[in-house]
């Protein structure tokens, strides 16, 4: 039986992705090896290249790939490869070059190098994609939750971004395709779906008279579905229509993830983002009144070029002011290629580094101030493995519908079902919590096998 194995940099769109083409190897044949431990027969590199440091790592792991089986056929996607096509093509050893479009023809490839040993360079304008690449997943290997992929390529052209250039223009996977792929996922026993993309927010704008509002009040015709998670929603989409849907809703979970990127008014400006703080504070207040106790959490971009002392405490203060329940926090790092890059005051690394530092800090307190809301209040958690610090105390672990994660006592034969957990004990990495009851029956059937 021939060997696969996989190493994925950058996102969680590159985790499904790197999901969806195992799917595709499982299918003909392959068994997985790791990708560290064991020589494969096929290595796929699915690389990244939102900085460059991102760049850097993708070719040191395709170097890597290429040291431990220089016999092996090594196939590199995502987007680095979609970027950079000559770049990867250009290492001795790398076969197959395929970008963020038509990877469902890796498999032909695969065959085609073995019959030839002629490289590959299979990436396209990706600018000139118009079609969502249907790749999907039916199973996740460690997890409670499924992602749903429902669009890929972004519109925005932020000055710090690739990624159009690495992903194409917007495009939405047509509304049965997810409805139906939805219903697959709870048959093999999802409770909760995450929905994902590279702009997620912005599903729709490229259908007729369709929008992510639509698509919600769609998926609550899913039988058996109990969770509809938004991976991240732009403050500018979160319309009235979306906040009108989350209100009558008893399926879309309490927490919304929106990028805030900067907190002053002129660093937005500078960074080309479509709100203003005001617009984002308006937005955040809505949100609170169609979801109390909501969880709305958020990426931070630190020492943007230009960005001010003054402007950084204004951010913070912002950052405050909302009340986030977390933020990641990610120091500027230059992308080759975009505006930003180009503009000529750039912050030197070691005052970005004491930026990040007060931000993280004030993370901690965000994020502890919000689980000590919740203490006494009795919660939905779906436990989703053993405590990983004490994976034989008989704690459980999992996320509440509000993002909080709760450790409590437990036997595996509850992971995969709802429970109703009384939160004790908040805290900033997680909460603590007592067991009261299950409310599910039926628990995920390969998690069952697993916990084992």
């Amino acid at each position: 039986m021939s060997t696969v194995a996989f190493h994925t940099l950058g996102c969680k769109v590159n985790s499904y992705e790197t999901e969806a083409i195992w799917q595709l190897f499982k299918a003909d044949g392959y068994e997985r090896v790791d990708f560290e431990q064991e020589d494969a027969d096929v290595y796929v590199i699915n690389t990244c290249t939102v900085t460059n440091t991102g760049d850097k790592k993708s070719r040191q792991v395709i170097r890597r790939a290429i040291r431990r089986n220089p016999e092996a056929i090594v196939a590199v996607t995502g987007c680095y490869a979609q970027t950079s096509p000559s770049e990867i093509a250009q290492i001795p050893g790398v076969d197959i070059v395929v970008g963020t479009q038509g990877r469902e023809k890796l498999i032909e490839y695969v065959d085609q190098i073995r019959a030839e040993r002629t490289p590959i360079n299979a990436v396209g304008n990706i600018m000139k994609a118009r079609d969502f690449e249907e790749l999907d997943v039916p199973n996740f290997t460690d997890r409670t939750r499924a992602s749903l992929k429902i669009q890929e390529g972004c519109n925005n052209f932020c000055t710090f971004c690739i990624i159009p250039w690495a992903r194409g223009l917007m495009r939405s996977r047509k509304p049965e395709s997810v409805v139906e792929q939805a219903q697959k996922l709870v048959e093999a026993g999802y409770l909760e779906i995450v929905l994902t993309g590279i702009h997620t927010g912005g599903y729709g704008e490229d259908l007729e008279d369709y929008n992510l509002a639509k698509l919600l009040v769609d998926l609550h015709q899913v039988e058996g579905l109990k969770r509809i998670r938004i991976s991240s929603i732009e403050a500018s989409q979160i319309t009235d229509e979306v906040i009108e849907v989350i209100n009558n809703s008893d399926r879309v979970v309490r927490h919304l993830h929106v990028p805030l990127q900067a907190g002053d008014d002129e660093v937005l400006k500078r960074m080309r983002r479509k709100y203003t703080t005001a617009e984002f504070y308006e937005r955040m207040v809505k949100v609170r009144e169609a979801l109390p106790g909501a969880a709305i959490t958020t990426d931070v971009i630190v020492g943007f070029p230009g960005e001010t002392e003054e402007q950084f405490w204004n951010g913070y203060e912002f950052m405050k002011k909302i009340g986030f329940a977390e933020m990641h926090v990610f120091p500027y790092s230059m992308r080759t290629g975009t505006p930003a890059a180009r503009m000529t005051d750039q912050i030197p690394e070691e005052e970005k580094n004491e930026r990040v530092a007060k931000l993280l800090e004030l993370n901690k307190e965000l994020t502890l101030a919000y689980s000590k809301k919740f203490v006494g209040d009795v919660l939905e958690v779906i436990p989703e493995r053993p405590f990983k610090e004490a994976p034989d105390s008989g704690l459980l672990m999992g996320y509440s519908d509000n993002y909080l994660n709760v450790v409590f006592p437990g036997d595996e034969s509850m992971i995969g079902k709802i429970c109703k957990v009384r939160l004790d004990e908040p805290g900033s990495e997680y909460c603590k919590g007592t067991f009261v009851r299950v409310v599910e029956t039926e628990a995920l059937p390969y998690l069952k096998e697993r916990a084992i």
